[in-house]
């Protein structure tokens, strides 16, 4: 019982729209009415609100590592073993993506999927952001670094010495990382795929 609740938890926790409650607080219009229609900070950042991208960001990390964190601070306390914190963060993943609030139709997960390595391991997190970052500077493409995050994340995890539980962890969402961009990569295939700080217009 415990541990289903506290998978709830992190769901719910991972289910909050950050992109729209900022775009909210900031005026501007619904994250999914234009550009890409994707609720997180890259579409955000379209609209040409860099502190509501900004913003966007944090919040969908801190969601991730505080499902996490949560996991590791009161899970032993209920007798719930290693498998708490892993799939705690996997349940705010999922929660992103398929967020109860916004009927299921969530963002790709990829500053949430930092914030629950940021909270397995903070060298893991950097680690992985590293290379996030080594792209989308290199390259300015969103998508592509985001890809080769995920798929550098496992093996990161696996060299960092996380186990079995955070390993398989990392790999579902590393998994779901690059499904949730087939469109990204059919797009960066054709050369179309939009760069980083640029603006698109809805439809």
């Amino acid at each position: 019982m415990h541990f289903a609740l506290l998978l709830l938890a992190a769901y719910l926790i991972g289910s909050i729209p950050f992109a729209v409650v900022v775009s909210r607080l900031f005026g501007m219009a619904d994250p999914r009415s234009y550009g890409s229609g994707n609720p997180g900070a890259t579409n955000v950042l379209r609209s040409g609100n860099k502190l509501a991208a900004a913003l966007t960001l944090v919040g969908d990390a801190f969601k991730g590592w505080l499902a996490v964190w949560l996991a590791d601070s009161f899970a032993p306390g209920f007798g719930i073993g290693a498998i708490a914190a892993p799939a705690a963060g996997l349940a705010a993943f999922f929660g992103h993506l398929f967020p109860v609030f916004l009927g299921f139709k969530g963002g790709k997960g990829v500053a949430t999927a930092a914030g629950v390595l940021i909270g397995a391991k903070g060298l893991l997190g950097l680690a992985v952001l590293g290379v996030w970052l080594g792209v989308a500077f290199t390259l300015r493409y969103s998508s592509l670094a985001a890809l080769c995050a995920a798929l550098a994340a496992p093996a990161l995890a696996y060299l960092f010495d996380l186990g079995p539980n955070w390993i398989t962890a990392i790999a579902v969402m590393s998994a779901l990382l690059v499904w949730r961009h087939k469109d990204n990569i059919k797009r960066l295939v054709a050369g179309q795929e939009s760069r980083i700080g640029s603006k698109k217009k809805a439809g």
